[in-house]
This record gives structure tokens, sequence and C-alpha cells, in this order.
């Protein structure tokens, strides 16, 4: 697939990821004035998706002004090093927050790709005469001079005739929809009125209402927008908080008594931190049983430490209720808690016997240190994984949710004996209807509602339920369509 070059008379929005799929977020806007890409992430989930992360770019890296990056989860920034090592040379505009997450997120990604591929190339069964990484650490790093910190509710101008400004959305720590404003005579949003001016809206990725730990996302009213693109992870599906917290706390029981492993693969930025409060008020009720608690993610603990910050310096994102409670105590630390830093500290692990619980990235189980517990544990009846968040298609994490009797991991076949537990509902996506509600702030029509980010049969459920409820026309665009915006 390729982007024609030149510029249009009239700005133009490309879909190159995030489409029949919930990973990959990648959305391109060319206008007369310059070309700006919104979010630039990994591919997740099945071969054939992985391997357009290999694929050549659409455009030029190069022909990019700038990059939008809405946070710092690796399905919406992980492609960042590939495109600077490629020529992308310009600033990538994100909330100061995720500017700070995201220094984290891109070296361990390209570190976990070169251990990854010379454990294969060491233990023989990577699939090429020589695996190699997507990007290195090191690409990683030389990337990250160009996060250009962009604080909530300001404006910047990537290119002539396009304004950006961010608002929190509530999913993680800054975490942002990202409004783009085209158009306008001598630029975008000048001249007082709307006139030729078209205000979109992307959503990136939603967060619920009731976030332990942030304030909910914040509405379209002041975006007024003509588009929107909007996520669909949970279209068609709906959380069910009623008794998540019991169903976390019984499996954690019934695993202590049965002196087996707690394993818990959870993403390194916010699902971790959610755990932790979790955890904390399930040991301070007696819930659950006085076990240690091991955090094993050096991604996680770094993340963790961005968000303690976040909490010490009163960050405009957190829910002030919990910037309350943290001038009594850390919100997320609870009792027994052990910060896992080191390899060998890592591999003790797996040599413990007794009970105890481990928190360890990646969520999805697509990789990491995690893999290595779950090919521990998984064979071992006692124990048990706690799946606490959206397993996309095509990841271990999706096939041990749908109740797979075996799993391959690290190049061989592990039987699945230990009890699976599946607590979707901790996930921080907004439910199908918390998306509807979400657009219903939308102080008029938009002349379009793209949904993206969601497996087809829920971005279909939603775009049809945005139909039934508002009337809209609603659109779940192919992979690389282009439409116009104006």
């Amino acid at each position: 697939m390729e982007i024609p070059g030149g510029r249009p008379t009239t700005p133009v929005l490309s879909f190159l990821g995030a489409t029949g799929t919930v990973t990959g977020s990648r959305f391109l806007l060319d206008t007369p004035g310059g070309r700006v890409l919104v979010d630039c992430g990994l591919y997740q989930g099945l071969k054939e998706l992985r391997l357009r992360n290999w694929a050549r770019f659409p455009v030029d890296p190069s022909s990019i002004d700038a990059v939008v990056l809405t946070h710092a989860h690796v399905d919406h920034c992980g492609y960042l090093p590939a495109l600077v090592r490629d020529g992308f040379a310009g600033p990538i505009h994100c909330s100061p927050r995720t500017a700070e997450l995201a220094a984290i997120v891109l070296p361990d990604s390209g570190h976990l790709q070169e251990e990854e591929a010379e454990f294969a190339n060491r233990h023989g069964y990577a699939k090429h005469a020589t695996a190699l990484p997507l990007y290195t650490e090191q690409d990683a790093r030389r990337a990250l001079p160009q996060l250009s910190p962009l604080p909530f509710a300001q404006r910047c101008r990537p290119v002539p005739d396009v304004d950006v400004a961010l608002h929190p959305a509530g999913h993680i720590l800054g975490s942002s929809i990202a409004e783009l404003v085209v158009g306008g005579v001598g630029g975008a949003g000048e001249g007082g009125g709307r006139g030729d001016v078209v205000r979109v809206a992307f959503s990136g990725d939603l967060g619920r209402s009731r976030h332990p730990l942030l304030r909910p996302p914040a509405t379209l009213e002041a975006i007024d927008p003509d588009v929107i693109v909007v996520e669909s992870t949970y279209g068609g599906r709906h959380h069910d908080d009623t008794d998540a917290l019991e169903r976390l706390a019984g499996a954690i029981r019934r695993t202590a008594a049965r002196g087996g492993t707690v394993v818990i693969p959870a993403f390194a930025v916010d699902r971790t931190e959610v755990l932790l409060h979790h955890l904390r008020l399930l040991r301070g009720a007696d819930a659950i049983p006085d076990i240690p608690i091991a955090v094993d993610s050096p991604m996680a603990l770094a993340s963790l430490r961005v968000y303690r910050a976040a909490l010490a310096e009163g960050s405009p994102d957190v829910r002030p209720e919990v910037l309350d409670d943290a001038r009594n105590g850390d919100p997320l630390q609870p009792d027994g808690l052990v910060e896992v830093r080191d390899v060998e500290a890592s591999k003790h692990l797996d040599r413990t016997r007794g009970p105890q619980i481990i928190v360890s990235a990646s969520g999805m189980a697509t990789g990491g240190r995690v893999l290595h517990h779950l090919a521990r544990f998984l064979p071992d009846h006692r124990s048990s994984v706690v799946l606490v968040g959206f397993q996309a298609a095509g990841t271990r994490g999706r096939a041990l949710a749908e109740g797979a009797r075996q799993l391959k991991l690290l190049g061989r076949y592990v039987p699945v004996r230990a009890e699976v537990v599946d607590l979707p509902s901790f996930s921080v996506h907004a439910d199908h209807d918390e998306v509807l509600a979400w657009l219903g702030t939308a102080p008029r029509e938009p002349r379009a509602v793209y949904v993206v980010h969601g497996e087809p049969e829920g971005a279909a459920a939603l775009a049809a339920a945005v139909v039934e409820r508002h009337g809209w026309t609603a659109v779940v665009p192919g992979f690389g369509e282009r439409v116009a915006l104006a």
C-alpha cells in the first residue's frame, strides 16, 4: 500500500492502522499545508497484522511534518523508533506525562525486541536464518529528543493550516483526545468564524468514568467536532463491575489455599498501577491473604515512579480523591510489595515455593518476563493466571481466555493446567455504552463518525449503535482507505 505524493487541494484522512484490529493506530492527515500523523503504533496479535510492522511505511517518513501522539501504549506509539530511523525528523506532540512514559516504553520495546531475537537465535527456533529486531533500544533512544510536550488545552501549529490541542482521555496517565482544527483563512482557526475550518476529534483510547485513579474523559463540547474518529475496543460489549474485585480476591484466596502462584499479565503502564491500588484496598480489608506481591517488569516499575510523581505533584488528570488519599500514604503500595528489578530476582520467583502474586508484562502475553512465569506456572494445577484486560485476537492472552489447553511459549508448547480467570472489566477502556455516551456529548451532529481500533464485530456493533441511537453517519473504514474531510 502506498499513499500518493503531492499536496491535496482539500484535507484528506488516511486510515493506515487500527482498522479491523485494536492495534497499530496510525492516521495520516494530508492538507494543502502539510502532513500530520496521528499516532504511530505497533501491530500486535495475528501474524498477518504483525507483518505490517515490517512493511514499508505507506509514505516516505521524511515527508511527515509532525506526529500527534494520544498516549504511550505501544499500539499507539511503538512504531515511532522505526519511523525516526527511516527519516522522520519532525516533532512528536504529546502531553507531558505521555512524553515521560514514552521515554520509558520505547527503549524498553526496543530492548525486548533485541532480547527476543537473541533468545530465538540462541535456542534455534527463529523462522529465519537470523532473527532480527524491528528496531533496537538505541533506535528508540534516538527518537526521544523529538518528543514535544504539549500541556492539556494549549495549542500548537505543526503545519500552516492545522492547529492541535490535547484534552484528557482518562485511559492512562497523560492519555489524550486529540483535537485537530484544519483549514481557515491564513491558518487553522483564524478569522473568528468556522468558514471552511474542519474540526476533527481523535478519541485515542477512551478511559472510563470509573477509572480508580484518573478523571473521566473530557467531553466533546469544547471541541465541537465536524468529524470524530473513535475507538471501538469494547464495541458490542459491556463491563460488568458488580463482582470484579470479589472475583479477583476469590482467585487469589483459592490459589493461596492450594499453595500456588497467581500470575497476572498486566500492561506495564496504568494496568499495573490500577492492580496495585486494588490489591492495597483488598489487603487493607483482609479480603486476600498476606502473601508477597511481586511486580516483575522494569518498565512497569519505571512507570510506577511516573505515577507516584504525578500523585505528588497533583497532576490535572488524576482524581481529586486519589490526590487526597496520597497525602496519607501511597495509594499504589500494598503491603508485601516486592519490586523485582534484575533477571536473577525474576528467575528466583519461578523457584519460590508457597503462595505469591506475580504482576508482570506484557498484558496480552505477547512478550516480556511474563512469558517465563507462564511457562513455569501454567502446567501447575495449584496456580492460576488472571487476565485483567482486553486480549487481542492472535495473542496468547486471547488463547488462554478462550480455553486453550496448551500454549506455545519460548519455542515450545506447555500444558495449561492452572486455573484461568478472565476479568475483562478491569480494562480501562470505555465499553460500548460508555463510548456512546461520550459521543452524545457532542453539541451537534458531526458530518461523520469513523469507528476504528476494534475487531470487526466490535467496530460494526458500535457503528450500528451510533446510527441507531444518534442517527448519525457512522463508518468502519477499511485498511488504507482515504476520505476527504471538507
